[in-house]
């Protein structure tokens, strides 16, 4: 059943199985908003290094309004960082069912502000950019450390760098020939092909999620991201509404 499946991705029981295909999903998501996003403002914003880097780049050539801009960006992903685990921990002490749902229905809410005061706002080039950058920022520090937590800090979701990364590893050991057939077994190089799978549909999902977003920008503007609030409110919706009707069965 739809509502079972919900459980399954963001139940407070987590699996194996559920933090994977919850991630693919993520990584989809926050592929089509930075790649959206960059279209509507020309600026990524789903990893901090490259803000940082800018930040460092307009600094040193004196540019300090770009400095400022950079600087509320990150702190905009660190607020939404903050939130998501002041989320999860108030949701864990009360044992709520939704303790990692309330950080995504926050996020589809601002997923879906976005899509819907996007394009009221571009018609004012001086609120549209502060605001869809320090929105995002937002959305991207919440998402991340919503997925951060739940997995343990095995899936990230927002940045591929340390996916390619650990991806790069597991593909090594893989390719590694154990040559010294005299050594015992347990100290030949193993490749996790389970993690290969779960690194490679990160990759995969951030890249399609990406075409999506810039495809759906370009076709119907900030409207596209409209579909994607509506489906990760209908799944995070689940364990929010298994609280209610526990609390109401219990009084």
């Amino acid at each position: 059943m739809p509502t079972n499946y919900a459980r399954f991705l963001v139940g407070r029981h987590r699996t194996t199985a559920g933090n994977r295909q919850l991630g693919w999903f993520l990584a989809f998501v926050a592929g089509a908003l930075n790649a959206g996003g960059f279209l509507a403002v020309q600026q990524y914003t789903s990893h901090v290094t490259g803000m940082l880097s800018a930040l460092a780049d307009n600094f040193a050539l004196g540019y300090l309004d770009l400095v400022v801009d950079g600087m509320v960006a990150i702190l905009a992903f660190l607020l939404g960082a903050i939130c998501s685990a002041i989320l999860v921990n108030f949701a864990r002490r009360k044992a709520m069912a939704s303790e990692y749902s309330l950080p995504l229905l926050l996020e589809s809410a601002l997923i879906l502000c976005f899509g819907l005061l996007g394009a009221r706002l571009a018609s004012f080039d001086g609120l549209l950019i502060p605001f869809t950058v320090v929105l995002l920022c937002f959305i991207m520090g919440l998402q991340n450390a919503a997925m951060t937590k739940l997995s343990g800090a095995v899936i990230r979701t927002t940045h591929m760098t340390g996916t390619v990364t650990d991806l790069g590893i597991e593909l090594g050991k893989l390719m590694y020939w154990n040559i010294d057939r005299g050594r015992p077994s347990e100290h030949h190089v193993r490749a996790d092909r389970d993690r290969i799978v779960v690194l490679g549909g990160l990759l995969l999902a951030f890249l399609l999620g990406g075409i999506s977003g810039a495809f759906g920008f370009k076709q119907v503007g900030y409207g596209f991201t409209v579909p994607l609030a509506v489906l990760l409110a209908l799944i995070s919706l689940v364990p929010a509404w298994d609280d209610i009707w526990h609390r109401k069965s219990r009084g």
